[in-house]
């Protein structure tokens, strides 16, 4: 087999690893719903391991709205910051991982409304989400000294993202940081590893309760939307990994008291992210990434930088 999966696919090593593994949990919470570029989602690790991360991720550029709403040319910048927890365990013999994220967003935007300059500012705790994985083919829950031998080669994983209507909301505004409705996303990953390159290929879909207390006192109702996530991967050395990211998401049209907007989304981005160990526990992830296509949503370009530190759960005694 290649050197990259010697070296325990691409250079995450016991403690180490889940950092890769679950530095999802500390990704962009201010995206929206379909925007997250995320590499390495569905790599397996030991169970008995947690992490806390902590992310900044700066989001800059335009937003576009249904052609027919009184707002236009509208600019934002949008920083997220969040504290996320989470730990792998093991499911019916599979490799698995569960974890949460606390948003914290600020948020300033400037257009023009109902033919006039306006502008808005925002900051809160944003929604909470909650995440659960588990791999489905390719990787049993495995100790930290089995996960030692343990040679990938492809991969298949499920999981489900909770978003909870918990974030700072006011129905008498009509921009703001909560959504005021649950929203779920089912996805299935699947990642083959070919020495030091990986490919990581993921499809999901958003689905969305409804928000009955919109803007005005309106009923919000909002189609799913499909997901697809692609991502190439190199380790350049142990401990040190990068990827090139794309996403495309379409549909979300959204209804409010019975009156559908033109405002379905045919998205993409494209991106990049770089990851690397520091010592044992600790790893740094850098990523960047730019609206492709826009359709309706937020044609960003992003940067974020995520930290995150693991210890290893204690082990009965024989």
């Amino acid at each position: 087999m290649g050197k990259g999966i010697g070296i325990r696919l691409m250079g995450l090593r016991r403690r180490g690893a889940v950092i890769g593994v679950l530095f999802l949990l500390g990704g962009s919470a201010s995206s929206t719903s379909a925007q997250e570029l995320f590499p390495a989602a569905y790599t397996p690790a030991p169970y008995g391991i947690n992490l806390l991360s902590y992310a900044i991720t700066s989001n800059d550029g335009d937003l576009a709205f249904d052609p027919a709403a009184p707002i236009e040319d509208v600019t934002a910048k949008i920083t997220a910051q969040t504290v996320g927890y989470a730990r792998t365990l093991g499911i019916a013999g599979r490799s698995a991982n569960v974890g949460v994220i606390v948003p914290y967003v600020v948020g300033h935007l400037d257009g023009i409304y109902l033919g006039e300059p306006a502008s808005a500012s925002r900051s809160g705790l944003g929604d909470l989400i909650f995440r659960g994985a588990v791999n489905l083919y390719g990787a049993r829950a495995m100790s930290p000294q089995e996960f030692g031998a343990y040679r990938p080669r492809t991969l298949i994983g499920a999981s489900l993202i909770v978003r909870a209507p918990t974030g700072q909301y006011d129905p008498s505004k009509l921009i703001n940081i909560g959504a005021n409705r649950w929203a779920f996303k089912p996805e299935i990953g699947v990642v083959h590893v070919m020495g030091r390159w990986a490919i990581d290929a993921y499809l999901g879909g958003w689905f969305f309760t409804d928000n009955t207390d919109f803007f005005g006192g309106a009923t919000k109702v909002q189609d799913p939307m499909i997901s697809t996530q692609f991502h190439v991967r190199y380790l350049f050395k142990p401990g040190l990994w990068g990827a090139i990211d794309g996403n495309f998401w379409r549909g979300g049209q959204t209804t409010v008291n019975g009156v559908v907007n033109d405002d379905k989304q045919h998205n993409s981005r494209v991106g990049a992210t770089v990851s690397i160990r520091l010592g044992r526990s600790q790893s740094l992830r850098v990523a960047a990434s730019r609206g492709a296509i826009t359709r309706i949503g937020g044609d960003f370009t992003s940067i974020g930088v995520s930290y995150g530190y693991s210890w290893m759960a204690r082990q009965p005694s024989d």
